[in-house]
């Protein structure tokens, strides 16, 4: 993409500012670790993200801390979350792999793929499995990042199919259960009828044989 210098130098300016804040964030947590070996062995993933520029984008996973506040307004039961996470991820995961593809194809000999719009758009259709054949990568690398988007896209659609169905099993379990406890509510009230009208019946019997003279169990 041409840009003017002005406008060059800018992003340019942002970019070395961006990865200036990144490294200072990775040495700040570093020097404040107890154990700093262990934690440097632990986290040694965000050292390479920090080196290598292509993978840099995956710094966007720290966003998934905010799925909590997410999780905590999604409600009690399991599917709320589980959608929240499932969209969550897929929003995110589409704008990972559209950089990811757009930095490995830009400018590559035969790349259709060369601006942010193309990329976004093959990151869109590759998710879901659609899949037009409008864009397509050549690159080796971009060819790996497909095909981590490919099975990214189908394991996002079984978890969203099964919490569809989760939700369908409830609602059929919610009602038959309504439907069981009405039938018993009722059974209930008919036996407590029954036991009634016995009672009242013995005591008439009762009442009888008194007035006749006559004593229960003479």
């Amino acid at each position: 993409m041409d840009l003017p210098p002005q406008q060059d130098d800018l992003l340019e300016l942002v970019i070395w500012t961006t990865w200036g804040l990144f490294g200072i964030d990775y040495l700040v947590n570093l020097t404040l670790a107890r154990n700093r070996s262990h934690w440097f062995f632990r986290n040694i993933h965000e050292l390479i993200i920090l080196v290598l520029p292509v993978l840099r984008p995956l710094r966007l996973l720290r966003l998934v801390t905010l799925l909590k506040v997410l999780h905590r307004t999604a409600g009690r039961s399991l599917r709320g979350p589980v959608l929240t996470y499932v969209l969550s991820a897929a929003v995110l995961v589409t704008y990972v792999g559209a950089v990811a593809i757009l930095d490995a194809e830009r400018g590559a000999e035969g790349s259709n793929i060369n601006n942010f719009g193309d990329a976004l758009w093959w990151a869109a259709v590759s998710i879901t499995t659609v899949g037009y054949g409008d864009h397509f990568p050549v690159t080796l690398v971009g060819r790996l990042v497909a095909v981590g988007l490919l099975l990214g896209g189908i394991a996002l659609l079984g978890v969203i199919t099964a919490a569809v169905a989760s939700w369908l099993v409830e609602a059929v379990s919610v009602k038959v259960a309504d439907e069981t406890e009405a039938t018993e509510a009722s059974l209930r009230r008919e036996v407590a009828n029954l036991s009634q009208q016995v009672q009242r019946l013995t005591d008439l019997l009762d009442a009888g044989m008194v007035k006749h003279g006559d004593h229960p169990g003479r």
